[in-house]
């Protein structure tokens, strides 16, 4: 193992959690810089491509894991247990367990702030694709495997839970007698480009506020961050 006293401070952080994440320490640091890299913290370079990349390499993963570990399944089981897996809500959520929030390299502006929703995600798949081009796709799969899908995921829940958070908090309103309604609009970014946002209200007060590419995913992401701060389970 490399000394830490040669190396700076910011490279010895993502080489420990390279090595609790995967269990090995990085070859090519610089990937791993630029996958923690957000484009709010320079717009011409980001983990954006590999995030695209890593987005390729862990549904082929997640895959071939789910195929092999169920033979008589079928194509409909696998494929929604394997969306339950590489889903944002699940990938945002592993990202925090495992503390990337303490590593990706953003700056906290207001213009950003519609993507935040996502960061750890991104940039989860982003390690993973830094991961399959530093050590290649043989071993980037048996870390992710050994690392990631065995421990922090229970198969048994993901084939018997079903992720409806809209009908989740509409369900407790009802039962708590809470007036709730969503309030949600189509916004244009700086870009040009668009999207919905959704303002989820409870008696009369702001709870959470959800993006989404169309109003349906937009009050989906709001009724999720609701359950959460709400701790609905």
């Amino acid at each position: 193992m490399k000394l830490f006293n040669s190396i700076k401070k910011e490279d010895q952080k993502i080489i420990k959690a390279i090595l609790f994440l995967f269990g090995f320490e990085p070859v090519n640091i610089n990937l791993y810089k630029l996958a923690l890299l957000h484009k709010s913290k320079n717009k011409n370079e980001s983990n954006e491509r590999l995030e695209y990349l890593g987005d390729a390499v862990l549904n082929l993963i997640v895959a071939e894991y789910l195929f092999k570990k169920y033979p008589f399944k079928d194509e409909g089981f696998l494929t929604k247990i394997r969306s339950k897996i590489v889903s944002r809500e699940s990938l945002n959520n592993l990202g925090r367990k495992v503390g990337l929030k303490e590593l990706i390299n953003f700056k906290n502006v207001n213009e950003y702030s519609k993507n935040y929703n996502s960061i750890y995600g991104d940039a989860l798949e982003a390690i993973i694709g830094a991961v399959y081009l530093d050590v290649g796709f043989e071993y980037c799969q048996e870390y992710i495997v050994k690392n990631i899908i065995i421990p922090y995921y229970d198969f048994e829940e993901l084939v018997n839970k079903t992720h409806n958070f809209k009908s989740k908090i509409l369900e407790w309103s009802q039962k708590e007698k809470k007036l709730i309604k969503f309030s949600t609009k189509k916004i244009i970014l700086k870009n040009n480009s668009s999207q919905f946002e959704s303002i989820l209200i409870i008696e009369n007060k702001e709870i959470s506020k959800g993006f989404g590419s169309n109003k349906k995913s937009a009050e989906k992401d709001a009724s999720r961050l609701a359950c959460e701060k709400l701790e609905l389970k």
